[in-house]
């Protein structure tokens, strides 16, 4: 959020949300001046509170206020609906205000605990999608206070969101885990400052630079931490790149992950969550490929060790990670198109990311070992109306002013993808949007085998020493172990 002085504050919504951030703002009156709440509801109409008016029907007052370039809305409604964030959003632009910010998803706002800094502009990703759940944050984390918590991947899109969540589940000590030293300084920093600024509870930080593809660090790094619960959120996603980069994929993916698994059970860790993606199910790619054996890994884990509470949660793409579809598009945008696409007809699922992550923190908390989970992810969306909605975002009209352009399917993927194969069953629980996918029949993957032969490809083995990094060798034994992937290899030769 940035600061401008003496700037006129309308907040659109008067419930605990608006009147806490207008307390905030009045208590310090750097931030500016909270000229009137803006609310539908009749009951409230015609009020004041805390000496602040409140004005409405919303679409009625906006036509009558008179804007300068420094007035600002704030939309503190966090459990509005995506098509009445539109409607608002509609409102505003046309009333003539030129910043219009926005509070987080209820899953972020933890009983009334809202504050200014979690105020940010308003992108697409607010408007796109269905209206995400509301889950009781607080009351889903209670597994984990006390507990000494580590993140994998918690500098990049969903290890971050989950990290600004777990402030909320007042854990002892929360372990930022990643390999990238810059991002697991941004979001330490974000951290410490949401904590300086009221948000969550005094959880210890704790920044973590480190490998997961080096086994005795590993081993001796989870040995120092004695965590409770790991939360496994690292890895290599993007698709076509895995693709150029196949042995990188696998190194990092696969035998990261059972590098840290290995640890886990030596260490007396108790829950183990890994975080995998749709693109596991009859994987077509070799990141697909890499993740559906990563789950193969942690079921394998929860027979050998029944200590720890290993379980898989499963889930399709999500608005605004980095190198998504959704920061492409605005760029695109931005430089006057035109937007591309990869086929006319390509649907992807999408959540966004706090409601992910809140589900996944949910489901780890009533997971049973060895279970694997997906979470609900609605109705498929198709990629060209995503680029029409945030054309028309940003003020423009499709192909009238900015243009759409189909680049073809790029290599690793497909039209649609699948959240369950059809050696799966999903099994509704009892908890909204989590459902558990049971198997028909036991996996064809022999792990063994496959695990023994990638790894003198991915670690120099002297003996073996003109397999390594060998990505066509890499393709071979994927394809001959994993159907899906032997059918488009095929197909491309």
């Amino acid at each position: 959020m940035t600061i401008q002085k003496s700037r006129r504050l309308y907040i659109i919504g008067a419930g605990f949300a608006g009147r806490s951030l207008a307390n905030e703002i009045m208590s310090k009156a750097i931030f500016g001046e909270v000229v009137a709440f803006l609310d539908d509801d009749s009951g409230k109409i015609g009020r004041h509170i805390d000496g602040i008016p409140v004005l409405g029907p919303i679409r009625d007052v906006a036509r009558l206020l008179r804007m300068n370039p420094a007035d600002e809305a704030i939309i503190a409604i966090p459990g509005a609906s995506r098509e009445y964030l539109k409607e608002l959003y509609s409102i505003l632009k046309k009333a003539g205000f030129e910043k219009i910010s926005i509070l987080p998803g209820i899953s972020q706002i933890i009983e009334g605990d809202a504050r200014l800094i979690q105020t940010r502009s308003i992108d697409p990703q607010d408007l796109l999608g269905r209206t995400p759940v509301a889950i009781q944050l607080k009351q889903s984390l209670a597994y984990l206070r006390d507990k000494r918590v580590l993140v994998t991947g918690a500098g990049g899109s969903i290890g971050s969101e989950i990290c600004r969540q777990l402030l909320s589940a007042g854990a002892s000590r929360l372990y930022l885990f990643g390999h990238g030293e810059n991002a697991i300084y941004q979001i330490d920093r974000e951290l410490h400052l949401l904590q300086d600024e009221g948000v969550g509870e005094k959880t210890s930080l704790v920044p973590i630079v480190g490998d997961l593809k080096d086994p005795e660090y590993m081993d001796y790094i989870l040995g120092q931490l004695h965590a409770d619960v790991v939360f496994h959120a690292a890895a290599y996603k993007h698709v076509p790149m895995m693709e150029e980069n196949p042995v990188a994929a696998i190194e990092n993916n696969v035998l990261g992950t059972e590098n840290l698994i290995e640890a886990v059970m030596r260490h007396g860790i108790k829950r183990f969550v890994h975080i995998t993606t749709d693109k596991a199910v009859d994987p077509v790619s070799v990141y697909g490929a890499s993740k559906l054996i990563c789950e193969q890994l942690v079921i394998e884990a929860s027979l050998a060790d029944q200590s720890v509470n290993f379980m898989v949660v499963r889930f399709g793409n999500v608005l605004g990670s980095r190198g998504s579809i959704v920061p492409l598009f605005q760029k695109q945008i931005e430089k006057g198109g035109p937007v591309t696409v990869t086929h006319p007809d390509v649907r992807r699922w999408f959540m966004t990311i706090p409601e992910a992550c809140s589900l996944v923190l949910k489901a780890g908390g009533v997971g049973e070992n060895g279970k694997l989970y997906l979470l609900d992810m609605g109705e498929p969306v198709r990629i060209r109306d995503l680029a029409e909605q945030m054309i028309r975002f940003y003020g423009f009209e499709p192909e009238t002013d900015i243009k759409i352009e189909y680049t073809g399917l790029r290599p690793g993927e497909r039209l649609d993808e699948r959240l369950w194969s059809v050696d799966e069953e999903p099994r509704e629980t009892e908890y909204s949007r989590i459902l558990r996918v049971d198997r028909k029949s036991p996996s064809t993957i022999n792990l063994p085998r496959l695990m023994e032969a990638i790894k003198p490809i991915c670690r120099f083995d002297p003996q073996q020493a003109h397999l390594y990094r060998n990505s066509d060798l890499l393709r071979s034994i994927l394809r001959s172990h994993i159907p899906a992937m032997c059918l488009v290899m095929s197909n491309e030769e």
